[in-house]
């Protein structure tokens, strides 16, 4: 914890947190300090003061201030906002904050318990986050291919690239990691086939198409051996009826989740006869709606 005039920077930022650990809304509150000044750790900021409350008028409320040359940002979240960070991994640095941050109150062990769950990070917790990264992961390794065939190699590039980014977040939560700033540190260690090939794309001195051509064809393999495993949730659900329209999908509580990735992600798993389509009759002439239902295969699959 660093020091300034002899103070440390919890003690100057005391006053402003101190009324919020005293509400009975408040359920914890942390500190968090800039670390490596190369890391968007605190984004930019040298302190950050992260308050959780149980319920609010607003999800986040966020609030700067400056000391002795410095600035401080506090942010109050409520409960379900953090869960809903937590989930669906929309706000990579909450994690990193709760797991290093200082706790500086912490009502009835809300924190201590939080982390613990981080660190356990049970498989059906999991399952979501995977399917939601899958997701992602499809959108741009589609869009990907369809830039290379139509020979526009950057645009290309920029998809691959995050499809791979997306790639390696998926194989840290397989393993039971929750995927930090520093993704490709942890990729190295623990996925290091994920990493040669991300390394292999931005350090080359292969032609740019030729490092996409052989790119596509390595990724092929890597998405078709983590299919099964990435779209394990959304299967669960799928299950649970016979077939579905493509509007029930998109308004199912946990679905709606996948967001504008999931149309892509549907075509796809069509296409690797993970998914079928039931045609329903319409009103109109040769004209039908477009259902889809899980699979025979893994109907049958124990």
């Amino acid at each position: 914890m660093e020091c300034i005039g002899g103070f440390k920077v919890e003690d100057i930022l005391r006053p402003i947190y101190q009324e919020r650990a005293s509400q009975e809304n408040t359920l914890g509150v942390l500190i968090i300090e800039k670390r490596e000044k190369s890391i968007p750790f605190t984004d930019t900021f040298d302190a950050i003061l992260l308050i959780v409350v149980e319920d609010a008028e607003q999800p986040v409320f966020i609030k700067h201030y400056s000391y002795q040359n410095k600035k401080a940002a506090m942010h109050i979240v409520t409960q379900a906002q953090l869960n809903e960070w937590l989930q669906i991994g929309s706000n990579r640095k909450i994690v990193e904050w709760i797991y290093s941050g200082k706790v500086l109150y912490d009502r009835n062990e809300f924190l201590h318990n939080l982390r613990i769950e981080l660190n356990e990070f049970p498989f059906n917790g999991r399952k979501l986050k995977m399917g939601l990264e899958f997701a992602k992961l499809i959108r741009r390794y589609m869009d990907g291919k369809s830039f290379f065939k139509n020979n526009q190699y950057l645009d290309a590039y920029n998809h691959i690239v995050h499809s791979l980014h997306h790639l390696g977040r998926l194989a840290l939560i397989e393993n039971g990691f929750h995927p930090e700033i520093t993704v490709w540190k942890q990729v190295k260690q623990i996925e290091p086939e994920i990493f040669q090939l991300y390394n292999e794309l931005v350090t080359s001195d292969e032609e740019l198409g030729k490092r996409l051509e052989l790119l596509f064809l390595a990724s092929d393999f890597l998405i078709h051996s983590r299919t099964e495993m990435g779209i394990s949730h959304l299967i669960e659900i799928l299950k649970t009826k016979e077939d579905w329209s493509i509007n029930e999908i998109a308004l199912h509580p946990e679905l709606k989740l996948y967001s504008v990735d999931i149309e892509v992600l549907f075509e796809y798993l069509v296409e690797k006869h993970f998914i079928e389509v039931v045609t329903v009759e319409t009103k109109g002439q040769g004209i039908f709606h477009r259902n889809y239902r899980v699979a025979e295969k893994l109907l049958t699959k124990k």
